[in-house]
């Protein structure tokens, strides 16, 4: 009888480490990275380009890729988008393509990819957390306040007048 007793406790202690052990892996977590990710992306040239530099007051950083259908769908909406609100100094659209040749993107943006920068490993996308594309964050003053997981409706007035919102917020 005493060797159960003695282990009893043991037991105790174990169920314990188990229900925190599990509680953690299944506590709700925040997704979105509190600060903006930096790191070195190329650019069409292949020359090293830090990130940072590209970040304005308001930044939507936009992984995609032109093998990718959702991104090839979502493209034109993001180009009015950048058309419409991109203001130097308070509003930047970073496009980031992921896993492709910078061939391939100035066909597909037809000579448009001066601003465009490439991720030939993911590695900026996964410090952003991005596990497919497209994915696109919204920085707001070095924070990242909203992730958009697939194509987004870049055309949506709500969305737009949320931007215009965040880029006529004065820096506290």
């Amino acid at each position: 009888m005493t060797d159960v007793a003695s282990k009893s406790p043991l037991r105790w202690v174990v169920g314990g480490l188990l229900v925190c052990a599990l509680a953690a892996l299944l506590w709700p977590r925040d997704q979105l990275p509190k600060e903006a990710p930096g790191g070195f992306l190329t650019d069409r040239h292949g020359k090293p380009t830090p990130l940072a530099g590209r970040y304005a007051p308001v930044t939507l950083v936009h992984f995609w890729a032109t093998w990718c259908a959702p991104c090839i769908e979502e493209a034109p909406a993001l180009d009015r988008l950048t058309r419409d609100l991109v203001v130097p100094g308070k509003l930047a659209v970073v496009r980031i393509a992921v896993v492709d040749a910078p061939d391939r993107v100035r066909t597909f943006l037809k000579g448009n990819d001066e601003d465009v920068l490439y991720d030939g490993n993911w590695d900026i996308a996964h410090r952003f957390g991005t596990e497919q594309l497209p994915e696109t964050y919204i920085i707001v003053r070095g924070k990242v306040v909203k992730k958009f997981a697939g194509a987004a409706n870049w055309d949506d007035p709500a969305l737009r007048a949320q931007l215009v919102a965040w880029c006529d917020t004065p820096a506290s």
